[in-house]
């Protein structure tokens, strides 16, 4: 065989270390989470080990690659377009304003900006969850207009977010009402509750929703909104990690696999 060499990767949020001919064909590739060598042709054992000897530490298996799921069979067969999940947070966001950017000088900060913001941050939290098995879409447009600004989905189960952006100013939510500062008050937990709805409908599965106050002064909740979660957004992390175990990874899979086809949304 001609020499290989490994190249480091990182895949669907995997470190993977690929082995590959000099015209870049690959032989195998090694996951480090799993500790296992996934070989395309037993023949090549011997040459892939020897090239992968000074990065494999402790026990490992050797084999080849496992059957596809269910859920890679569904995202295998994704088209790029419908796939969600390449989604940036605020990815709806980013688009209006490529297309509409705000006049150069306007004397109030663009509101849009302001919850990119605010989603760039909640998103960021969320998506650090990954490591423990915890899968984001961010992003998603449902009919009619209406926008799921992020959908975990992990071992605790599903959550719809909704990213509210009050830096420095209080916050009080009051169901079915959430006032910022003395003036801006808008009925957000119905519209989260009701987009939560949407989505288990979607999805066939319960999804709970969430209200993710950014960078806020001070949160008052009276009385607790019914079936509404409110956490700053330094709280996610810890509050989903801790959300216990409902789900299977097979299950945290399959439901992902359905979610981030744009498909699944047009009839919720």
């Amino acid at each position: 065989m001609s020499a290989l060499r490994v190249v480091p990767a990182r895949r669907h949020g995997q470190e993977r270390l690929y082995v590959c001919l000099t015209d870049g064909r690959n032989v195998a590739w090694y996951d480090r989470e799993t500790a296992r060598v996934n070989l395309l042709s037993e023949a090549d054992r011997a040459d892939v080990l020897e090239a992968l000897g000074p990065f494999l530490t402790g026990r490992y298996t050797v084999g080849p690659p496992p059957v596809p799921t269910a859920a890679d069979l569904i995202r295998l067969s994704l088209h790029p377009d419908d796939d969600l999940a390449p989604n940036r947070p605020g990815e709806a966001l980013h688009t209006a304003l490529d297309r509409a950017p705000a006049a150069p000088h306007r004397l109030r900060p663009d509101p849009r900006r302001r919850a990119l913001e605010a989603e760039q941050a909640v998103g960021g939290a969320l998506d650090a969850l990954e490591g423990a098995g915890w899968r984001t879409l961010h992003s998603i447009t449902l009919p009619g207009g209406d926008r799921v600004h992020h959908l975990a989905i992990g071992p605790g189960g599903l959550y719809a977010v909704h990213t509210l952006y009050a830096r420095r100013q209080r916050v009080t939510v009051a169901d079915p009402l959430v006032t910022v500062g003395r003036r801006d008050t808008r009925p957000l937990p119905r519209r989260a509750r009701a987009n939560a709805a949407r989505v288990s409908y979607a999805l066939t599965a319960e999804v709970r929703p969430v209200l993710a106050v950014y960078a806020a002064a001070g949160i008052a909740v009276s009385p607790s909104p019914r079936g509404l979660r409110v956490l700053r957004e330094t709280e996610l992390e810890t509050a989903l990690a801790k959300a216990g175990a409902s789900l299977k990874p097979s299950d945290v899979e399959a439901l992902h696999a359905m979610a981030r086809d744009r498909g699944t949304w047009r009839g919720a």
